[in-house]
């Protein structure tokens, strides 16, 4: 007779796992400090003082739900980007919109299509919902904007996921492209076009928000994880038609925001020179890594993003033994998961301390190996 379970075929079948093992995890398994954390593309230049003052002054009503509607943090959001409010939905972090925009769009079974080595948690909310991923392979280190379209077109995919800067490889397309691409789906598949890390990136290769603004079958993520410093506070926002972003009212948890977080939020976009100080920080941060990879003979690849892919010029086995021996030396940072991209090292931006520590063990390392 076979052993009873109490949860569905989908979920039964499904193996327990975390996307990402964090430096807390391997600290506790490997017995290690981590000395420089710079593996989570968390922005160690922190967020703006304004934000930190709001948190503090926060701290006391943290008995309070926050407002369900989240009605100021979205009319601030509004007023920033230059759209109306009704544009907006609020989450706890793009992580959690992503989940629920499979949860809408995705049935079992259904085709969903995202490229081969991408964003991890995306995938586990894909395979969470029982979609069926495509994947494409990147293309000289970027996302196909072709492949991706015609594996839309192949299998009638209801959803495509991109990212633009894209998380592994930090590379990024122009506008252009990006509305060109938006344009040429088929209406009946939503776009998910993740910017977490827009305001790294250059200007161009960010379209106005003006440019997809009226089409419903595209949704923007952003995030205050990233230039805002702020992976903590878990803080997220979609942008897409009201129809759309309406939608996640269905759906939502209504509570589900800090109100600690959303005081540091507002707080935040009040604070735009602070904002342009850390984006210069963490280019002369991305400077700085490339510098130091390419003196110990590794190759940096271009990145719009606050981190920097490094080239080991291997394999996988190879990287993965730069990943561990780093963190022998208190370095934390991380790899690609999946071939040929995992010949790479992903390396975060950080303040000055950071890197000392990263300068100081990588030949180290690369001497052992």
């Amino acid at each position: 007779m076979p052993a009873f379970s109490r949860f569905t075929p989908l979920i039964s079948a499904l193996p327990a796992t975390v996307p990402f093992v964090g430096p807390e995890a391997i600290e506790r398994n490997r017995g290690l400090a981590v000395k420089a954390r710079i593996g989570a593309n968390e922005n160690g230049f922190g967020p703006s003082p304004l934000a930190i003052e709001a948190m503090c002054a926060a701290a006391g009503e943290t008995w309070k739900y926050a407002d369900p509607e989240n009605f100021e943090l979205k009319q601030a959001l509004a007023s920033h980007l230059g759209c109306a409010a009704d544009n907006i939905a609020i989450g706890e972090g793009v992580d959690s919109l992503l989940g629920l925009v499979v949860r809408m769009v995705i049935d079992p079974g259904l085709p969903v299509v995202t490229s081969f080595g991408a964003y991890p948690t995306f995938n586990f909310h894909v395979a969470g919902h029982g979609g069926r991923l495509v994947t494409v392979p990147y293309l000289d280190d970027r996302e196909n904007l072709e492949g991706l379209l015609e594996a839309v077109r192949r299998e009638n995919a209801p959803l495509v996921y991109f990212a633009n800067p894209d998380n592994p490889m930090g590379s990024w397309w122009d506008a252009d492209n990006i509305v060109a691409f938006a344009r040429a789906l088929p209406e009946s598949c939503l776009m998910i076009l993740d910017e977490a890390y827009c305001e790294t990136g250059p200007a161009d290769a960010t379209p106005a928000i003006s440019a997809l603004i009226d089409q419903p079958n595209v949704i923007r993520t952003r995030t205050f994880s990233k230039a805002y410093g702020m992976a903590g506070s878990r803080v997220g926002y979609a942008i897409s038609t009201p129809g759309t972003a309406q939608a996640f009212d269905k759906i939502r948890n209504h509570f589900g925001m800090n109100r600690i977080g959303v005081a540091a939020a507002l707080a935040a976009l009040k604070d735009q020179a602070y904002l342009s100080q850390v984006i210069d920080r963490i280019r002369d941060s991305r400077e700085r890594i490339a510098r130091v990879a390419e003196s110990n003979g590794l190759k940096p690849l271009p990145s719009a993003t606050n981190f920097v892919a490094i080239d080991c010029g291997r394999d996988g086995a190879h990287a993965r033994s730069i990943v561990d021996g780093l963190m022998e030396h208190g370095v934390f940072i991380r790899m690609p998961g999946v071939a040929p991209l995992n010949r790479c090292i992903r390396i975060s931006t950080g303040p000055e301390s950071d890197m000392v520590f990263l300068e100081e063990a990588l030949p180290k390392v690369l001497k052992n190996l």
